[in-house]
């Protein structure tokens, strides 16, 4: 995403078609109740194309219960706390290394899924 662009309907279907390329079976996506999820329009036509995407919503205000805060809490104050970056660029630049990084640590990701104590199977 560009800077200083919030992710709108369209940037979500995108992501939704990107992802069924590379799932191509049944996915059950969790997120939050973002007006840019399921309650628009637009991403709700194509989940209804796509009866073997699923969607299930946290509760309205729970960090505690989305492993998405324990990468973001490594990233941000495990990896880069004592980042300086002398400008925008150079930060996504960095940000990207380290999720990158983190995709290769299935072990660490599975943790901010427990962590969770959601009743899920890993």
């Amino acid at each position: 995403m560009p800077d200083n662009k919030n992710v709108t309907a369209e940037d979500v279907v995108r992501f939704l078609r990107l992802l069924k390329r590379y799932i191509p079976g049944p996915v059950t996506i969790v997120w939050d109740r973002s007006n840019t999820h399921d309650r628009s329009k637009l991403v709700r036509k194509y989940l209804s194309r796509h009866p073997e995407i699923v969607t299930e919503k946290f509760p309205g205000y729970a960090p505690e219960l989305n492993p998405d805060e324990g990468v973001w809490s490594y990233t941000k104050y495990a990896r880069l706390a004592n980042l300086a970056p002398r400008d925008t660029s150079e930060l996504r630049l960095r940000v990207a290394q380290e999720l990158t990084r983190l995709r290769k640590r299935p072990d660490l990701l599975r943790s901010f899924i427990r962590h969770t104590k959601l009743p899920l199977d890993l």
